[in-house]
Parts: structure tokens; sequence; C-alpha cells
């Protein structure tokens, strides 16, 4: 079977979003690009915890699929157009979360708040147009608006996070899904609420560089800078 370490990862991916509380039963998509170009998508309508790897879909660039059985995720169309403009990413998916999507019906940005947006997004997150499951404009949307930053959120439909690798596009999902709820918690008190300077929350990003194991030591010049 075609990649299927990576199908595996894809897959596990998907029983996280449930697990953090992203999505619900069949919700949502999980898309990757192999270092070859082949991209990795999960199947249409599947319950994630009911998949096993080989549901996993490999197709070209183009959509053609190359290996699999099940009827790809219907968002297929705008993944395909995120990976074709987006040289840069190589991990999509796709949210119905919750807290997230409730910002989108009270503001046009979700503004860094605490320090683990920043880290995860690498900035604020913008609102986009609403745009409907199995368009195209979900895609162009993105592309559109991501800018730097490694999420955007959909209006009145969910998030699409992005990342270099699948482990990047998930801890932007989860940490923005955290993001959000502090932010709806803290509007639901009072509509004017703190947020880290742009300084603070660069600051933030450039720090979470160098967070984990498998990372380079952090440059002494940014450590003097948060001491």
């Amino acid at each position: 079977m075609l990649f299927e370490k990576e199908r595996e990862e894809v897959r596990i991916a998907g029983t996280k979003l449930d697990r953090y509380g992203l999505i619900a039963l069949t919700g949502g998509n999980v898309s990757c690009r192999m270092p070859s170009g082949e991209i990795l998508v999960t199947p249409s309508g599947m319950i994630y915890e009911d998949m096993v790897s080989s549901d996993v879909l490999v197709m070209d660039i183009e959509g053609k699929i190359i290996e699999g059985k099940r009827a790809a995720s219907v968002d297929t169309i705008a993944l395909l157009y995120i990976f074709k403009n987006m040289p840069h990413i190589n991990a999509v998916i796709h949210t119905h979360q919750p807290y997230a999507t409730a910002v989108s019906l009270v503001a046009d940005e979700l503004p860094c708040i605490v320090t683990t947006l920043p880290n995860a997004t690498k900035g604020p997150v913008k609102v986009c147009p609403f745009s409907s499951a199995a368009s195209i404009d979900m895609g162009i949307q993105t592309v559109n608006n991501a800018g730097s930053t490694l999420a955007v959120i959909l209006k009145c439909h969910g998030v699409i996070a992005l990342g270099t690798s699948l482990k990047e596009a998930l801890y932007s999902c989860v940490y923005l899904e955290e993001a959000a709820k502090t932010y709806v918690y803290a509007r639901s008190i009072q509509n004017n609420i703190a947020c880290l300077s742009p300084a603070q929350w660069q600051q933030a990003a450039d720090t979470f560089k160098y967070y984990g194991q498998d990372k380079a030591p952090m440059p002494e010049e940014l450590r003097k800078t948060i001491s």
C-alpha cells in the first residue's frame, strides 16, 4: 500500500479532532502533501475512529485517484486549490469547531488575546466571508486571507488550519479553539477586552519556533528579550 505510515498519521489526526472537540461525527477533513507531490485526503462521510489507513485516499494534485476505493472528502476541490496556490503548505485541516465559528458571528478577526494563539497560528486569525461546503470558494478564501498565518475562520462555517506538517496544522486548530473559547468568555463579560500588542504576540510566535524536543536551542539574543 502506498504511503501506509503517512495515511495512518492522517487517520490518527482525524481522531484527534474529535478528541479535542473540533468536530462531531463525520465533520471536517484532513489532507497532507507528500514530498513526491501526491495528496492524501480523508474519505467523505466516515467517522474517523471507524477508518483504517487504507480508507485515506491518495491522489495527484489534479484530484485523480491513485490509490483508494472510498469517495474523497466533498471539500477536495478546495483542498487542492490550497495546495496548488500555497506551495509552502503541506497539511490542511478543516473543522467545524464551535467557539471559533462563534467568533465569526461577532467579529472580523480573532485577535491575539493569549500567547498560545500566535504560538500556533503566527498571528491574529481573519474571519473570511461565508463559503459553503464542497465549494472551491473555501480554498479561495483561505488563500486570499491567510497571509503569513496558519489558519482562517470561515464565517458561519468553521476553520481551515494550515501547516508545513500535520502536527503544525493540528496545533493551529487546537490552540485556535482554545483562544476562541477565551475570547467568547471574555466578550460575554464586556465588549472591550485586552489584547497582546503586535510586539508581544510576535515575540510569542518567535519563541515557539524553539518549543519542543526536536527544535534548535533558542538564540541567546532572543532569550535576553524574554528574561
